[in-house]
């Protein structure tokens, strides 16, 4: 299975210097935010409208190292919808494409094309 996780271009280029990828939400969440492919442009429109400069990280999960689990967001906002955390680093070899994600001229996200 396929999921995304969005990302400023540099932590992405610092993760891969590092070797792993430790998102500051595991600090003060526990966990990393991921969504599926036919849920990301509804995230990235919510939480980064506007911004430029972000990577859609493509994930396949039969990759991860770290514990997955779909849950319910804490601010419940898509009707009982479940979104992919991660309890734990992000193993970069699970990471199988990098994809610029820039918005579109209204701030807005489209759907990826070509990842599901």
């Amino acid at each position: 299975m396929i999921i995304t996780h969005l990302i400023q271009r540099a932590d992405w280029e610092r993760a891969q210097a590092v070797g792993t990828y430790h998102a500051p939400s595991l600090d003060t969440e526990g966990f990393i935010h991921f969504s599926t492919p036919e849920q990301v442009a509804r995230t990235a429109t919510r939480f980064y409208a506007g911004v430029g400069g972000l990577a859609l990280l493509v994930v396949e999960t039969d990759k991860l190292t770290a514990r997955l689990v779909f849950e319910a967001p804490s601010h419940p906002t898509h009707d009982g919808e479940l979104f992919p955390h991660l309890y734990g680093d992000l193993n970069l070899d699970a990471v199988v494409r990098v994809i610029d994600y820039p918005p579109q001229p209204d701030g807005s996200f489209a759907p990826p094309e070509g990842i599901d």
